[in-house]
């Protein structure tokens, strides 16, 4: 049997994220990516920063934040087939060392760039989430899904502004209420 991989940084290549709209569900994408186009010709400048996430990837991002967070020791962090991770790091008497787990886990969490706790059961997962990092300058101005032009002014200039939050609904594509980057179907 070969020997698993510790956590830390390295873990984090694996199972990658499609980082891409067209990744996504059917239904949910097509109104993703023309509510992205709708805001690029409006001059709102879209990053895409997760789509649809393998359950490999969920795992290690919800078992990394929990040691991070030191809701879980790393000892206790159920097995998942296929993910052949060691969530506990060892002192060279062969006892857990604690504070290396811990750190390898921190490491995890600030490479995947988690700010929020993530789901084992995420809308990611199911293709019906989007991450994207949205900002502009002055006001500007985009078409709802009715394409008619709906102005979006003043701040914030990222996707908590009332008036951008709702032309995405239009689009089936819901902002989060907390999560900065996170839309999806419906919002959770």
């Amino acid at each position: 049997m070969a020997a698993k991989e510790l956590s830390g940084v390295g873990g984090v290549a694996h199972f990658p994220d499609a980082k891409e709209p067209s990744a996504l569900a059917d239904g949910f994408r097509e109104g993703c990516k023309t509510f992205i186009a709708a805001m690029t010709v409006g001059g709102i400048h879209v990053t895409v920063n997760s789509t649809r996430r393998p359950t490999e990837r969920a795992y290690l991002m919800h078992y990394s934040w929990r040691i991070h967070k030191r809701t879980l020791n790393p000892q206790n962090v159920p097995p998942k087939t296929g993910v052949d991770i060691d969530w506990v790091h060892k002192a060279p008497s062969g006892k857990i060392d604690l504070a290396a787990s811990r750190r390898a886990a921190s490491a995890m969490v600030a490479a995947y760039g988690i700010a929020f706790q993530p789901s084992l059961t995420s809308r990611h997962i199911e293709g019906q989430a989007i991450d994207m990092s949205l900002h502009w300058t002055g006001d500007v101005t985009i078409k709802n899904k009715a394409n008619k032009d709906v102005s979006i002014a003043g701040a914030p200039r990222d996707g908590f502004n009332p008036a951008l939050r709702k032309v995405g609904k239009s689009y089936g594509v819901v902002k989060h209420p907390s999560d900065p980057p996170h839309w999806s179907t419906d919002g959770r």
